[in-house]
């Protein structure tokens, strides 16, 4: 008690009725319109009733989900950079591996749960995008576009499932729509040797889907020794020269400076690779990465706009948020 004789805090009556009301309105499911008529006081004071009550920790919101998410750091960072959503794997000590392997089936649900058959997706050759295609299960039918070619230097210490260059039939397999591969590096050395191979009948065939694509599916690269497909394929005055000029992310071979610029010239015109701008008119485009240490790549990606759903971890999500 205090000394003017009140006590401190909500007393008996006042719980009760707090606990009462969150009872009819979290358990029960009326709405404070309800409450405020059977209580006799207005839906404003049941408002500032529960507000308190979850302030003071009377009671308290949990979320049980069942996948491995973190329900309020991925709405943060969804709102932070303007996505329509991201899906942030909970926190856990992960290899490199493991984490493409978590990535990769948290994106092969979202993808069972998104595409139908009205769709054409997209997909881009990408070691996280080949831990998406080993844990699909089902998929709506549809036409399934790869949307770069591939490149043969990557770690071989990976599952050799990372290294095939049969991504996109093995999503089709699953599908049981049609795949249109680029069998095709992804690197060129000249903007010749680019503009014959795209006009290759298989490859030219796979170009010309890309305009009607509704899902993409990208993975997102940084300017790094083993983050990047472009970086491993380029000699050293190349990936130098590029670093100078402010690269720091690459999806489907383009590549982006921190503010979400794609950066012109090489090797953009030497590529087999959908372009940004026939990206940035796919309705749907689901970037895959994860990790700290390639928070600042994810985040240059999302600034680009092209983005509507990022899949990432716990890790990248905080230092974006830090950044956002």
């Amino acid at each position: 008690m205090s000394r003017t004789g009140r006590r401190e805090g909500p007393g008996p009556a006042e719980l009760l009725l707090a606990t009462s009301i969150g009872r009819r309105f979290y358990v029960q499911g009326a709405s404070k319109l309800e409450i405020a008529e059977e209580f006799g006081i207005s839906r404003f004071k049941v408002a500032r009733i529960l507000d308190q009550a979850r302030d003071s920790g009377l009671i308290r919101v949990e979320f049980d989900v069942p996948a491995p998410l973190e329900p309020t750091l991925s709405d943060e960072v969804a709102a932070a950079y303007g996505l329509r959503r991201a899906l942030v794997l909970e926190r856990a000590q992960r290899t490199e591996i493991e984490l493409r392997k978590h990535l990769g089936a948290m994106a092969a649900d979202l993808l069972t749960e998104l595409i139908t058959e009205d769709d054409v997706l997209g997909v881009v050759w990408a070691r996280t995008v080949n831990a998406m295609t080993d844990s699909l299960r089902g998929l709506a039918r549809c036409p399934v576009v790869q949307l770069c070619g591939v490149s043969s230097r990557i770690d071989t210490r990976e599952h050799s499932a990372d290294r095939s260059v049969e991504t996109v039939r093995r999503i089709a397999a699953v599908s049981g729509g049609e795949a249109f591969p680029i069998f095709g590096p992804l690197v060129l050395p000249d903007h010749r040797t680019a503009q014959t191979l795209r006009q290759q009948p298989g490859i030219a065939e796979a170009f010309e889907r890309f305009a009607r694509i509704t899902t993409a599916v990208v993975s997102i690269g940084a300017w790094r020794s083993g983050q990047s497909t472009v970086y491993s394929v380029l000699g050293q005055q190349q990936r130098e020269e590029l670093a100078r000029k402010g690269a720091v992310a690459e999806v489907a071979a383009r590549l982006f400076d921190a503010d979400g610029n794609e950066l012109a010239g090489h090797p953009g015109h030497h590529v087999l690779a959908v372009g940004v701008p026939e990206l940035k008119r796919v309705p749907e485009v689901i970037a895959l990465g994860g990790g700290a240490g390639k928070a600042d790549a994810i985040a240059a990606v999302l600034r680009s706009g092209m983005v509507n759903t990022l899949v990432t971890d716990a890790g990248a999500a905080q230092r974006l948020l830090a950044q956002a």
